[in-house]
């Protein structure tokens, strides 16, 4: 039986790279993002496998509809990817760059994962990934906004892996923190260790496939993760 998964935030970056993966493994693919135009080649290389719908999570009420429509046109999926992100460099702190951070990791993604987990409920399986990053580990000055978001996917992701597990149905959560990755979101100085969207993509269907709970995008940030988690005050404000 064909797997049939959904990507929203497929447009570029991770979320595309990984729809490409996907398509090759042979998977049936529903393909959801703004810009719906950047995906008509990956439609019209696979044409019977890939389904196109425009969703802005950002506008959760009009999203919360077109994930349905995306999920009942494809008769049911087995996975659900919430890829899509916004962050912005905001030494000001400046509203408007927090408030569309907020509205799009915060209550779109809350909104897509919602509709994501009561349709594996439905049917008793399926595997919910979610893309946070390693900025969920602590605060950040420049942009707090981000990392706060993160941090918030983090949490609702392992909340929602607590509920199903309650369920006792067969449902995957999956949380993939990537460090940097060579795409829009990965802005300001002094990046390093730096992966390409496609090395990144590998490396999250390889967590899909295993059906990890969590999975550090690419491996070697682990050290990082651990020095950030055990980092004093002291020293974090500094950096």
């Amino acid at each position: 039986m064909t797997t049939k998964a959904i990507i929203i935030g497929a447009t570029s970056g991770i979320g595309k790279e990984l729809a490409e993966v996907l398509l090759r493994e042979g998977c049936t693919v529903g393909l959801a993002g703004r810009r719906i135009h950047l995906l008509d080649e990956l439609k019209g290389k696979f044409p019977d496998r890939v389904f196109l719908k425009r969703i802005d999570v950002s506008q959760v009420s009009e999203s919360l509809d077109v994930l349905n429509r995306l999920i009942t046109e494809m008769e049911g999926v087995d996975i659900i990817v919430v890829s899509s992100g916004a962050g912005f460099i905001n030494k000001d702190f400046l509203w408007l760059p927090e408030k569309e951070t907020i509205d799009v990791n915060v209550s779109g993604f809350a909104a897509m994962t919602n509709i994501a987990i009561h349709h594996f409920l439905s049917k008793g399986s399926g595997h919910l990934v979610g893309i946070s990053s390693l900025a969920a580990l602590r605060g950040s000055s420049v942009a707090p906004a981000y990392s706060a978001s993160k941090a918030f996917v983090s949490n609702y992701l392992e909340g929602m892996r607590k509920k199903v597990a309650q369920s006792g149905m067969s449902i995957t959560v999956t949380n993939i923190q990537p460090g940097y990755v060579d795409t829009a979101m990965a802005k300001g100085e002094g990046k390093f260790w730096v992966a390409t969207p496609r090395e990144a993509a590998k490396q999250i269907y390889e967590a899909i496939k295993r059906r990890r709970k969590h999975a550090y995008i690419t491996k070697r940030w682990r050290l990082i993760a651990w020095l950030l988690k055990i980092m004093p005050d002291f020293l974090h404000n500094k950096i």
